[in-house]
């Protein structure tokens, strides 16, 4: 059973998420040394960037890498690095260890080994995954159409990382796969209006792509939202 924390507004849950988040950096602070963070793009997390940049952590501890990144330049409004950067990456979290997803070739797949070397060198398992889910089902880029979208969802995939071609939303992508997102301590799945909870609450009954994480019996997931 997936546990639901519910909130009555997104200023309380950015709040909470935020508390949640930064309690469990500074354990595996404590624990192992170093935490990691696995975080996803859109308007949606903004308001908790803002509030965990402000977290008085030992960030020069923590590794920060993103779920799945769009294949663009890091300068670019499509960039999920650079809504990272400026939204997380400040304040006092601006000494974290940022590891990116995207590198300088010009296709996704061809920048996928150096993707998987870089996120085998962060601290592992992730001391969290916040995963984002958009109005058709998908969740990091496990988008429905996608040709690859089978491969992406084995939990028993050999890659931490791959390509995808979205079909239904621009740019090439790049993005953890499913034994990279179970590959932590908690899974958060953050989301916001009622139109996305009506998804959620539909996603196995119509096989969308986050349905595989809701399913799984391997790491704790809890949903977190607000109408």
């Amino acid at each position: 059973m997936n546990k639901w924390h519910i909130f009555d507004s997104a200023t309380a849950l950015d709040a909470a998420l935020q508390a949640n988040l930064s309690a469990a950096l500074e354990r595996d602070i404590s624990d192992r040394g170093r935490a990691s963070l696995a975080v996803s793009g859109g308007s949606t997390p903004r308001g908790m960037f803002q509030q965990l940049s402000q977290a008085p952590l030992a960030w020069a501890k923590v590794d920060v890498t993103l779920v799945d990144e769009r294949w663009v330049d890091a300068d670019s409004s499509d960039s999920n690095e650079r809504l990272v950067r400026e939204t997380l990456l400040c304040n006092e979290a601006k000494v974290a260890n940022f590891i990116g997803l995207k590198s300088a070739p010009e296709n996704a797949g061809d920048g996928v080994a150096e993707a998987i070397g870089r996120v085998a060198g962060m601290s592992q398992p992730f001391s969290a995954v916040v995963l984002g889910m958009g109005g058709d089902g998908h969740t990091a880029s496990w988008f429905p159409l996608a040709a690859n979208l089978q491969q992406l969802l084995d939990p028993e995939a050999s890659s931490s990382v791959a390509a995808t071609e979205p079909v239904t939303a621009p740019h090439q992508r790049i993005t953890l796969t499913m034994p990279a997102v179970l590959n932590t301590r908690n899974i958060i799945i953050h989301i916001t209006g009622n139109e996305k909870r009506e998804v959620l609450e539909s996603a196995v009954e119509r096989g969308y792509p986050i349905a595989a994480v809701l399913t799984q019996k391997t790491t704790p997931v809890s949903i977190w939202w607000t109408p």
